[in-house]
């Protein structure tokens, strides 16, 4: 007999469907606040939902303006209306303080429409949070905390968040590309390890605008690794956006990197819309964009300034004034970076080349936040080489290619930090707490000799250090159970754990008391009583410099710009390629302004242009010296490290080199006598004799280690009471750097400080790649002065120590003079 199967497909698929309809269904208080407004919940924003309800673990890819953080918070919500619960619910996690303040305002505003905001308490937890409602949020916790990695590594430190975290049931990372594959990804995933444990039946949710690698992330969220536990969910296309290159009036520019030439053009565009963003790449860029702005700024528009060094209460008053809408425009750096929300941003501007499509892709995210809208931008390109990565930029998002994600494994300071926080809960076994640690994916490949070795530098610092008290943190009992040693080693735990260590820094302030914020001490250190320098947007004259405080007063008169230390934005490798692309591609050429095209036809006819993946070498002499240029576009930082390898294999051929100065495109030596082959001095050997030596004789290794022992709480930073200063620290470091490097030079934390110093700080990876193909790519051509392509980095001879600003005239007339000899065709 033949029985039909269509009837039984049939309700197979209605019961699906009304399953599908029940998952996705919006509890009353969330679909009237939807409908009050005219809106629909996106597609997206139902697939989060019902991942919610699934139990599922979900990767939300969305671009700006799409509603990611309430896709986020969506089933957490829905969840608290349905059954209402006291106790922390869901957990937010946020790269940046300001992120979790204006997430904090965005989410309040919508529970008290809907008449929940008394039922559902929302609250942050940061660095600046009062030390108060820290306390009473360990016993008494919202249903949803905004919180960092660090501030919740912190909560994990203490006995009672075992009762703090049994009940939660979801945790949100947001913007995860921006740290999931650095040390503060290292840091959180370690969290979300103990959480898990802590609450097994914990749901993992991130989001973000820019992933390239889905399964990547998807990996790093899912515990265990296991991908398959991770649903990706794929948010709705939104409008293309709107980006162009502002040309300056005259000629693009030789050099520079900054776009201060277009200070009037930028101010016009400022003036013709409602407000906008202006994106400066460093912090003292930004101190000295906003002086140029204010200076053209003749209709005296409300204007701000904000990044990371200013107080909290500056940065407070300009996030609420451009919430508020008080402000026609604001200078700001990576401090606003990520997913904060202001509707009324029409406009955003980028003061020089963005490095890379993804971080430019996050920057103009911040205009018209909404997805039916065009995100309005406007690259600034500081010199020729910056408008041909502005227009590979622009080619990159239209062809939707976003820089890529590199995971690496975790590193053992930031596991250090996190076995020591373990330890000050409660003691642990060992073996549990490695197969737990091994959960995360970063340590996941962690071996049983290396956490051993990590918990023997806790437990007395290694080796070389175990006659001192002060460095024996842990204690294994006769049970086998590790325990803190002491209670004052918790208690220093806490106010030193962090991932983020920046240079010691020292606070601006008044004579009554008011904190502008903080600069560097090596900046600090250069400055005299009645000298001058702009902050927070006013011009202060130093009164006096006291150990922590530098107090200054108000003045009119003409003022630095502060330095600040840390490595540059690198040139992405995705960015670098297409630029070479352009080199290589006449076609293209049409594209490009004429000065930036007759400047690539004048180097064609002159030497050469570089093919891609080929190394294009120049030598030709200069008022008495000899010049050698490699155009090799791999970042500034690779190319500091290449130039310091360089002039030291220079110094043993011989050739008396003078000084080396580098750009993101190129490195230029300068020597007494001719260099006649290049290949010699970039043989990929250079890595494994030149670069130990100089690495391990520099100041690099040092630095590097200073770090390591600060994160891995070798070394303090403040004591009860008391902060040490940051002659201290590096004193500290450095004494125990060198008994390590004489006596123990396998020590857990030198190993760490050369897994940092070669990646991080030196780019290696980039250097070996670029030194590997040189022998067979490398087209050396000999001249007899210099070339059009050789200008912009050769303009920075005698400018490295220079503040930014001062040099600028010279520096103008000094490009015009190289162009003119360049350009000339005999």
């Amino acid at each position: 007999m033949f029985h039909s199967s269509a009837p039984l497909l049939r309700a197979a698929a209605s019961a699906a469907a009304q399953e599908r309809r029940r998952l996705t269904a919006l509890p009353a208080p969330l679909a009237d606040w939807f409908a009050q407004r005219g809106w629909q919940p996106r597609r997206h924003q139902l697939a989060m939902l019902e991942q919610g309800r699934a139990g599922r673990h979900a990767l939300l890819v969305a671009t700006t303006g799409a509603g990611k953080t309430l896709s986020g918070f969506l089933p957490s919500l829905a969840e608290l209306i349905e059954t209402p619960t006291q106790g922390l619910h869901t957990l937010y996690v946020s790269p940046l303080k300001a992120l979790a303040v204006d997430i904090q305002r965005n989410l309040v505003t919508p529970l008290d429409e809907m008449g929940l905001d008394g039922v559902i308490r929302v609250e942050t937890r940061t660095g600046d949070t009062p030390s108060d409602r820290k306390a009473r949020q360990r016993v008494k916790p919202p249903q949803i905390l905004l919180t960092t990695p660090e501030s919740l590594s912190l909560l994990l430190s203490y006995p009672d968040s075992f009762t703090m975290f049994e009940g939660l049931r979801t945790i949100v990372v947001d913007e995860v590309h921006a740290f999931a594959t650095g040390k503060r990804g290292d840091l959180l995933s370690l969290c979300m390890a103990r959480l898990q444990r802590i609450s097994p039946g914990l749901r993992r949710v991130a989001l973000s605008a820019t992933v390239a690698d889905a399964d990547g992330y998807r990996a790093w969220l899912a515990p265990d690794g296991d991908i398959d536990t991770v649903s990706l969910v794929q948010g709705e296309a939104g409008a293309d956006p709107d980006i162009a290159i502002l040309l300056p009036e005259g000629r693009v520019p030789w050099s520079g990197h900054s776009g201060r030439y277009a200070a009037e053009q930028v101010m016009a565009e400022i003036e013709t819309h409602k407000t906008s963003i202006i994106f400066c790449n460093t912090r003292s860029l930004a101190e000295l964009i906003f002086q140029d702005l204010w200076k053209v700024n003749a209709m005296s528009l409300p204007i701000g300034v904000h990044h990371g060094s200013l107080s909290l209460e500056a940065r407070r008053k300009v996030e609420g004034a451009m919430a508020a809408g008080r402000l026609r425009a604001l200078v700001a750096t990576a401090s606003l970076d990520l997913g904060v929300d202001w509707g009324d941003v029409d406009c955003v501007i980028q003061m020089g080349a963005p490095k890379g499509s993804s971080r430019l892709l996050q920057r103009i995210g911040r205009s018209n936040h909404r997805l039916e809208e065009s995100s309005e931008a406007i690259l600034v390109p500081g010199n020729r080489f910056e408008y041909l990565e502005a227009r590979a930029a622009l080619d990159a998002v239209e062809a939707g290619e976003l820089d890529p994600d590199i995971f690496r494994p975790g590193t053992l300071d930031v596991l250090a930090q996190h076995v020591m926080a373990c330890a000050c809960a409660a003691p642990f076994e060992q073996a549990g707490l490695l197969d737990e640690i091994r959960s995360a994916l970063p340590y996941s490949a962690l071996d049983d000799a290396t956490f051993e070795r990590v918990l023997g530098f806790i437990r007395d610092g290694g080796y070389s250090l175990k006659a001192y008290d002060r460095f024996k943190r842990l204690t294994q009992d006769a049970d086998g159970l590790w325990r803190v040693s002491h209670p004052q080693f918790v208690v220093q735990h806490r106010l030193n754990a962090g991932i983020i260590v920046e240079a010691t820094m020292l606070t601006v302030r008044f004579k009554n008391g008011r904190s502008l914020g903080k600069v560097e001490e090596g900046f600090a250190a250069s400055l005299t009583p009645g000298d001058t320098f702009f902050f927070a947007g006013i011009s202060c004259e130093v009164e006096r410099i006291d150990t922590e405080d530098l107090v200054v007063r108000a003045s009119s008169r003409p003022a630095r710009i502060p330095t600040y230390g840390g490595s540059r934005m690198p040139l992405s490798t995705s960015l670098a390629d297409r630029v070479r692309g352009f080199l290589d591609s006449p076609g293209e050429w049409a594209r490009f302004p004429d000065d930036v095209r007759e400047w690539l036809e004048f180097q064609r006819l002159r030497s050469a242009l570089p093919r891609p993946g080929q190394l294009l070498v120049e030598t030709f002499p200069r008022e008495g010296r000899h010049y050698m240029v490699a155009y090799s576009f791999e970042g500034w930082n690779a190319h500091q490290s290449l130039g310091m390898l360089i002039t030291r294999r220079m110094e043993a051929q011989g050739l008396k080199p003078l000084g080396f100065v580098a750009n993101d495109y190129a490195i230029a030596t300068y020597s007494i006598e001719k260099v006649t082959d290049p290949a010699s001095l970039f043989s990929a050997d250079i890595l494994e004799h030149e670069f130990v030596d100089w690495v391990q004789q520099s100041h690099l290794l040092k630095r590097a280690f200073r770090e390591v022992a600060v994160i891995g709480g070798l070394v303090e930073r403040q004591h009860p009471g008391k902060r040490k200063t940051g002659r201290q620290v590096t004193f500290s470091t450095d004494l125990i750097y060198d008994v390590l490097r004489k006596y123990e030079p396998t020590h857990l934390l030198l190993q760490a400080a050369w897994d940092d110093a070669r990646a991080r700080m030196t780019d290696v990876g980039r250097l070996a790649g670029l030194l590997d193909r040189s022998a067979e790519t490398m087209l050396h051509v000999d001249l007899d002065r210099v070339t059009p392509l050789a200008v912009p980095v050769l303009t920075l001879i005698g400018r490295e120590k220079v503040a930014t600003g001062s040099a600028d005239d010279a520096l103008l007339i000094e490009a015009e003079a190289l162009a003119a000899e360049a350009m000339r065709i005999d």
